[in-house]
């Protein structure tokens, strides 16, 4: 008996979607030029902070271009002190498998999931924020098969907690030549997170898309700290300094290149309470005014932000309300980052 699967049309290979919806030399250039400061900041040669901030779900193309440019002007008022990716995920992991899944599935939440106009709407809104706001920005690498259709569009990515203790995901980021941020698993168990740095870091050969392929290694993957959940499903954190000083000594055993990390301010860190991400951004903070080690391995902050605050279910309706985690809302934002950049 043959799989159960019906398989119901071809896509486009990325080269071909990259061919149909070209980037110009503008975009191209912005992207050349971010990524060599993205890359200084990761080997310690500019001391700017990073913010990968932004929706939980980049669910709506005008809400989140809207959202967009108004980070974009909070960007220049600190500039000398943060340097902002914005957080553009298109793919959403469902512990459940259901559910709105992004973007990428569903380019209206409240219709049918359509792959072909998936891919499509993803490139496009991702080559608007360039264009409209000068920012290039994170993706999560859910599905590593796809990264290549957003390939020369992205700043970073993130592989997500239940992502990362897979072999394929970790070969993948050995290869796509911008920051990989690994984040611990849902156990805790940080050991898992400090083997899949070191496998990124490391040249790898296998299968993609059907092409046997090599890679020379990502020396710039590095740990994200998203907090855990226990055996009886009760979150605990793993930002403080503790964990932080903790982390100091795991990488000085592993010896690997460009020891970082990105501290997740939501997600099990604030067991989902949105309103947490502000006083943990200051706990971080506090912690590197502490020791200098800790401020040399923490690069930034990840923090989910919208327009309004909290969430919503689909159809609800609510502009620029998260209708996945629930997030920080614009005035909240602005103050925090303003905060953040007098705190560094």
């Amino acid at each position: 008996m043959d799989m159960q699967m019906n398989f119901v049309r071809k896509l486009p290979v990325p080269k071909e979607l990259k061919k149909q919806f070209p980037l110009g030399d503008e975009v191209r250039k912005i992207k050349e030029e971010r990524d060599v400061i993205i890359k200084n900041i990761f080997e310690g040669k500019d001391n700017r902070f990073f913010l990968v901030i932004g929706p939980c779900s980049a669910d709506n193309e005008e809400a989140v271009l809207d959202y967009m440019g108004r980070l974009v002007k909070v960007q220049e008022k600190v500039k000398d002190k943060i340097f902002i990716i914005p957080r553009v995920y298109t793919n959403k992991p469902r512990t459940k498998g259901t559910g709105y899944k992004g973007m990428l599935h569903q380019p209206n939440p409240q219709k049918d999931e359509d792959m072909l106009a998936g891919i499509i709407a993803i490139r496009e809104m991702h080559t608007r924020v360039v264009k409209e706001t000068g920012f290039t920005c994170a993706e999560e690498m859910l599905y590593p098969e796809n990264h290549r259709y957003l390939s020369d569009l992205l700043a970073y990515v993130a592989i997500g907690a239940r992502s990362v203790e897979d072999q394929f995901h970790r070969m993948v980021a050995s290869g796509v030549g911008i920051p990989v941020g690994m984040k611990n698993p849902t156990s805790g168990d940080i050991s898992v997170m400090m083997n899949s740095i070191t496998a990124a870091q490391a040249k790898q050969k296998f299968l993609y898309r059907g092409w046997e392929v090599t890679t020379e290694g990502n020396p710039l993957a590095h740990a994200i700290l998203r907090g855990y959940v226990d055996a009886y499903g009760r979150s605990h954190s793993n930002y403080h300094y503790e964990d932080l000083q903790n982390l100091i000594e795991n990488y000085a055993i592993s010896k690997l290149e460009n020891p970082a990390v990105i501290v997740d301010c939501n997600h099990a860190n604030s067991d989902k309470k949105y309103m947490e991400q502000i006083r943990i951004a200051k706990d971080v903070l506090h912690s590197c005014h502490v020791s200098s080690d800790i401020r040399n391995i923490v690069k930034g902050l990840m923090i989910e932000s919208y327009i309004e605050d909290g969430a919503q279910s689909i159809g609800d309706g609510i502009y620029g309300k998260s209708i996945t985690d629930p997030c920080l809302g614009w005035t909240k934002t602005e103050k925090l980052i303003f905060e953040i950049a007098d705190a560094l």
